[in-house]
């Protein structure tokens, strides 16, 4: 039987004098302003008049969201010094099987929920329903150690770059990689592609891509786990980075906010070639239908891979926020919509878009409007 819920606390989005101030009016697990602080008349007030937030806030998942939820983190707890907000970047598969069994309170992953992981979520909520809110928009970038090139950026067709990750491209001065770079003089070493060792959003969305616009070259069809035997791998973000770091001719795909001084390529999108920007990257987003199992809670997006629209950038990670709408107490409900609503307001996502944060791609005004009334469903069982 469904439990009765405390009544939700209620967000809406308020224009003024031309920024957007997040607000939560006061109902059930209570109301929260854009620092996540709680207002109403509870007796343990600060001295602004809203009740401080307390208690332990844990989360796990895609290691892609890593540097942005340290700024988030950073930013929520400076108004919210008395929750203690951690969150452990395990990957995504690990990250969602951990909110699933109850270990932690939100998860991150690059990937939605399968069909069979639904039906866990809507036990682990307490017969309710998990959140995906697409929070943290990124490209992912294609990086490659080559010392000796010192191009901005290596143009790789779709199809190169589906041949080198399949094993069928083996040199750097191939004729498919060499066509598309005629004033790069590029070295007769191995490629050595570089994949994700764990169950990896990130490594399912970079093989989504490949199997959209080279099915063909790239047959294994979108995957979480690389599906090819005696690859050199690295185990999350930190460890892909660290492998095509130390190893020249290495080249492998990370969140765009961890390149740092990799050389990254420039991708092709109809008859030009486009490098990652934050830009780029919003612009497909806007552009890509919702998936048809989304709901009012579950935004989940269906990314357009093979666009040919100028200016877009199609390797492109949504990591989702996972959260529940049923809370077994008013304090997780309280402290999990104040955390999400601070991440979805305009602070938390510019804090994150900062270069030295993550660079990541602001969520639309549209979006925000769904993602506060996704939050607005959080509340408490009685």
């Amino acid at each position: 039987m469904k439990l009765a819920r405390t009544r939700p606390a209620k967000t809406a989005a308020l224009a003024l004098l031309g920024a957007v101030a997040l607000t939560l009016t006061a109902c059930g697990p209570g109301s929260v302003d854009d620092g996540g602080t709680t207002g109403g008349d509870d007796e343990n007030t600060s001295e602004e008049g809203g009740a401080e937030l307390s208690g332990t806030l844990a989360g796990s998942g895609a290691s892609s969201q890593e540097n942005a939820q340290n700024g988030w983190m950073a930013g929520f707890t400076e108004a919210n010094p008395g929750v203690t907000v951690s969150y452990d970047p395990t990957g995504s598969g690990t990250g969602r099987e951990q909110f699933l069994n109850g270990s932690v309170l939100f998860a991150g992953s690059d990937a939605a929920f399968d069909e069979e992981e639904l039906g866990m979520a809507s036990e682990r909520c307490l017969d309710g329903e998990a959140l995906e809110l697409p929070l943290y928009i990124s490209p992912i970038a294609v990086i490659y150690n080559l010392p000796g090139v010192e191009a901005e950026h290596i143009n790789l067709t779709p199809q190169a770059l589906a041949g080198i990750f399949a094993g069928e491209i083996t040199t750097w001065n191939d004729p498919a990689i060499a066509e598309a770079n005629p004033d790069i003089e590029l070295p007769e070493i191995t490629v050595v592609p570089v994949n994700r060792s764990d169950d990896s959003g990130t490594t399912e969305n970079f093989t989504e891509y490949l199997s959209a616009v080279a099915g063909d070259v790239w047959t294994h069809g979108p995957i979480e786990t690389w599906p090819i035997p005696g690859t050199v791998s690295g185990a999350q973000t930190s460890g892909m980075i660290d492998t095509v770091s130390s190893q020249e001719g290495a080249i492998g795909y990370a969140d765009a906010s961890r390149a740092g001084d990799l050389g990254t390529a420039a991708i092709g999108v109809g008859e030009e070639f486009v490098p990652y920007s934050a830009e780029a990257a919003a612009a497909i987003v806007d552009a890509s239908p919702a998936t048809e199992d989304a709901t009012d809670k579950r935004l989940t997006i269906e990314l357009a891979r093979d666009t040919t629209e100028s200016g877009t950038y199609p390797i492109v990670l949504i990591s989702y926020l996972i959260a529940c709408d049923t809370y077994e107490n008013e304090a997780d409900a309280t402290n999990v919509a104040a955390y999400l609503s601070y991440i979805a307001s305009p602070e938390g996502q510019d804090r994150a878009a900062e270069p030295d944060v993550a660079g990541s791609a602001p969520i639309s005004e549209d979006l925000r409007t769904r993602v506060l009334a996704a939050i607005d469903s959080i509340s408490a069982a009685s």
